[in-house]
């Protein structure tokens, strides 16, 4: 999932050497974290969110060929990660 995310997001951006991409994987969830510059955020939500939520539409019809179930999140800058937040606590 996670390169299947990568080829989309990094065809997509002008600085594709700086998507980060974090996966997180549960019994039947796998969250998928996406970091990307702060210049091309806007580029991977686009108008009213319809390319983040043509991914997840993407990523959600691949994972339920897998029997998983998959949540794509868009980080910000200096926004911790899931692992990040469950260490922490």
């Amino acid at each position: 999932m996670k390169e299947f995310v990568g080829y989309i997001v990094k065809n997509l951006v002008d600085h594709p050497d700086k998507v980060i991409i974090n996966e997180i994987g549960g019994t039947q969830t796998l969250i998928i974290e996406l970091s990307v510059e702060k210049s091309d955020i806007g580029k991977i939500i686009g108008k009213k969110g319809k390319t983040i939520n043509a991914i997840r539409t993407l990523l959600m019809s691949v994972a339920s060929r897998n029997g998983l179930r998959v949540n794509l999140e868009i980080l910000e800058e200096g926004q911790p990660s899931h692992q990040e937040a469950t260490q922490e606590v």
